[in-house]
Parts: C-alpha cells; structure tokens; sequence
C-alpha cells in the first residue's frame, strides 16, 4: 500500500466534513464515500442554513415590490450577482446573467449571439473532450444556420491538440468553445494559450467552467474568454441554477433570448422596450433561493481559500492514482499532465456499471457511464468508464475505501 501524503495541518477535513449532513450517513451498512461530484457536489450546512432562512423569513418575488419581503429577497438576490462577479473577478454586476445552468448558458450564447450573425460554411471550433451540453447547442446552430462544426482532436492522453489548432482557426472561425476541464477524462485545457490565439485571430471565446470553477481559482478578465459558463450545484448550492458570465460591451449588443416578465422596461401591443443588463437575459420569475444558495456556496468555498483547495485536491489525485493503477487490470483513461482531481478507469473484463453496483453494496458512491461525453468513450474506444472524482472533503482514508470495494469486485467477478 502507498504511504499517504503529508496533508498540511492547516487543512482540517474533518472539521470541513462535519459541515456535509449528507455525509454523516451510512449506505448499505457502510459510512458513505460520495466519489461523485464531477456530476454533483454535496451541501454544507451553511448553504442549506441560507436557503431554509430566505424560505423562512424573506421569500417574496423581487423587482419592484414596495413591501418589506419584497425588498429583502431583491437585496439577496442582486447581492448574490456581486458575490458572484467578486468570486471571479468580473469587472461589472452586469455581465452576471443567472441562468438554471451551464447548458443554458451555451444555449444562451448559442442562439443570442451567434446565431443572428453567422452564415453558411462559417465555422464554430470546439474539442474533441467535450461535455455533449457544449456540443449539441452548436450542432443545432449549425443545422439551423448551414454553418460547420470543428472539432480539434486529443491525442491518447487527453490533452487537446495545440498545435492541430492553431491550423484549424481561420478566417471562417466564429467562435471557440472550450471546456476548462473535461468532466469525462479531469484534463486541466490551458485555455489562456487558447484563448490567446484567438484573440489574434479576432475569435470569440466561450469557456465551459463547470468542472473548473468548484476546483481552482477562476479569473475571468485573466482568462480573456468573452463568455465563461457553470453551474451552481457542482460547487456545493442548489440545482437548477447557474452563471453566464459575458464581456459587458457584447452582452449589450446581444438581442434577449426569451420574451416575458422582468426583461422587458415596457410593452405595448405595437412594441416592447428591452430591460438593461443582467435582467435582459431573466426573463420570467427567477430561481431566487438558487442565487441565494449559491451565494452561501461561494461564501464558503472563500472561506476555506480556493488555492487552499486545489492543492489538497491535487493530493488526493496523486494518491488515488497512485493507489488505483496498482490494482492489476485496472487503467486509467485519461492521463494528461495537468489534471484535475478525477480519475476515470475501466478494469479489464468488467462492465463499468458492473464495478458501479457492486462498489455501491460497500458504502461507495462512484458515477459509471459516458459521463455525457460520448465522443471521448468513442476515441478511447470503449462503451464508457467508472469515474471517482474527489472535492475537498474526501479524505485518504476514502481513498483507500474505494481501493478495497474495487478488489472486492475482482473477487467475486473472477
């Protein structure tokens, strides 16, 4: 057995775990190991405290309400748009659109800001990591617009083709869509250099964050990407809710996506006046205690330190990667240089939703499947992968738990 890396004492887990309810709980007889939060992370009780209070005590619709509960959920709710443009350095509360998600965001951008402009045979350039929700969008843009969709190729560790790239943007490319780090392989895609290339070219930049920004510091104005997209519930709030982040001055030159309440400034029969930004991309009655939650998410995630974070994470990588390829049969898809704390893997003659239930009956929850990224599984050749991915309150010894449930596996399939 691997020994267990020295852990900084500053890092106390299991004070950070007393603060997951969810993770205080028993499966099967067994203590919960909860290795599933590239597709969901879990909550802190500060987070749940937040949105029980709002239900409790400040519930109201926001916007233009003179009474008391009203103006209350309007101060949570817009002071959550500036936690958030704090949280990653956006120069303007306007260029904070909520959104119920990542998806919606590429949709948004998708359908708003490409798709009054691009012709047929203009070109849109994605990765051959994608998640599907940062594929499919473009795809319909393409059959609704006879637009064509590139893709830049991996090689055999995950990493995107640099080089392949910078022959593939041309005068023709319309945008760049760029996930930060693949939910599929944990591939960490340095997406300033990306982005960097493409702003000599005149290309804009669209950054899926998802799996990013629960793991690692994001800076927005650092990165340069004209629009960066994520969703609430992979670091630590609710559901439901998400973040488009956009440049001011094009958010401002983008016509709204969908009509209805609280993105309009007046209507008439004859003509509608258009909300200024954030709020002309809002349209109908907000998901009020998504923002407020993930607020708190934030406000904890800050608490803690993100950089603080990511190195612990970046342990907990190197000892389950360690720990796991010494299990004979097992190997692991996904071998960038640069990675963020997932490891997915397949083992020689077993199904991976096989290796997910039986680690199940041992307490250890772990996600098996394609993971949405159906192209990659295609390159890798294989059906689909187990995947552990680790956040900030998984300990070593969780580590060495799943390491037991995956040889308990191999026995009794042997």
């Amino acid at each position: 057995m691997s020994a267990k890396p020295l852990v900084r004492t500053d890092f106390d887990v299991a004070a950070i775990r007393r603060d997951f309810p969810i993770l205080q709980q028993s499966v099967n007889g067994k203590p919960l190991v909860y290795l599933d939060n590239a597709a969901s992370s879990q909550r802190p009780q500060a987070v749940i405290d937040a949105i029980s209070h709002y239900y409790e005590r400040d519930h109201a619709n926001v916007h233009r309400g003179v009474h008391v509960l009203s103006q209350r959920a309007t101060d949570a709710y817009e002071g959550a748009r500036d936690v958030i443009r704090n949280f990653i350095n956006a120069r303007d509360t306007k260029e904070i659109i909520y959104t119920r998600g990542t998806t919606e965001g590429v949709n948004l951008v998708a359908q708003s800001f490409l798709r009054p402009t691009i012709q047929p045979g203009d070109e849109i350039l994605i990765s051959a990591l994608e998640h599907h929700a940062n594929i499919v969008p473009w795809q319909l843009l393409c059959e609704q617009t006879g637009a064509v969709l590139k893709v830049i190729p991996i090689d055999q560790r995950g990493v995107v083709d640099f080089a392949a790239f910078e022959q593939m943007i041309n005068p023709r490319t319309k945008l760049l869509g760029l996930a930060h780090v693949s939910n599929a392989l944990g591939t960490i895609v340095p997406v300033e250099q990306f982005v960097a290339v493409a702003k000599r070219h005149g290309v804009p930049v669209l950054v899926d964050g998802a799996q990013a920004i629960p793991h690692t510091p994001v800076d927005v104005q650092a990165l340069g990407c004209d629009f960066y997209v994520f969703s609430s519930h992979k670091m630590l709030g609710p559901t439901g809710m998400g973040v488009l982040y956009g440049r001011k001055e094009v958010l401002e030159k983008m016509p709204p996506w969908q009509g209805g309440g609280d993105m309009i400034l007046s209507v008439t029969f004859e003509k509608t006046t258009f909300n200024q930004l954030p709020w002309k991309f809002e349209a109908g009655t907000p998901h009020i205690s998504g923002a407020v939650g993930l607020a708190a998410a934030i406000n904890y995630l800050q608490q803690i330190g993100m950089d603080r974070i990511a190195s612990y994470e970046n342990e907990l990588l190197e000892y389950a990667t360690d720990r796991l390829t010494r299990l004979p049969g097992l190997r692991v898809i996904g071998t960038a240089p640069e990675k963020a704390a997932v490891v997915s893997f397949v083992f020689d003659g077993v199904h991976p939703h096989d290796i997910g239930t039986i680690v199940d009956t041992e307490g250890v929850a772990i996600r098996t499947g394609h993971h949405c990224a159906m192209p990659v599984m295609d390159f890798f050749k294989i059906p689909a992968t187990a995947r552990a991915s680790f956040a900030f309150y998984n300990t070593f010894e969780e580590v060495d738990r799943l390491v037991a449930a995956l040889e308990h596996t191999r026995r009794i399939l042997s």
